[in-house]
């Protein structure tokens, strides 16, 4: 629930003064619609396979289990990477957070997605090495549980 407030925070920020742009660069001046589709089916794919991972653990399946958390990590990596890649472009064409409050918001509201996403990713390697040790035990089943919510 505590991700929920604060990603609702961040979007009605973003709401209020992701309009002002201080005579600068507005969202259709910077951002590559494509790359966003990328990134956003990363995202979807990593949510896919990570229910994948869930089946095999129902089904009792460590190794299943473990190579699609592996994927998942993986979409994972790639959605970070996209997106440090789009902060570096937007910085090297000079639209910083300083810049307007839009960018502020956008970098802001982005950056803290970044940041889930990267704790998830270090969440889910934790969780492999778990289960790669000891296996499908009910504390590991309840904890792929509680990061399938995350």
């Amino acid at each position: 629930m505590s991700d929920c407030l604060i990603f609702a925070m961040l979007f009605a920020v973003y709401a209020v003064i992701g309009g002002n742009y201080a005579a600068g660069p507005a969202p259709k001046d910077l951002f590559d619609l494509n790359l966003i589709a990328v990134n956003t089916a990363m995202l979807l794919f990593s949510s896919i396979t990570y229910g994948f991972a869930m089946l095999a653990m129902m089904k009792g399946k460590i190794g299943q289990t473990l190579t699609w958390l592996g994927v998942t990590g993986l979409f994972g990596l790639a959605f970070l990477g996209i997106e440090l890649y789009e902060f570096a472009h937007l910085i090297h064409l000079g639209a910083t957070p300083q810049r307007s409050g839009f960018l502020s918001a956008f970098f802001f509201l982005v950056g803290t997605h970044g940041l889930h996403v990267t704790f998830g990713i270090i969440w889910l390697v934790t969780l492999m090495v778990q289960v790669k040790m000891k296996g499908l035990i009910p504390a590991n089943r309840r904890r792929l549980i509680c990061l399938s919510m995350f």
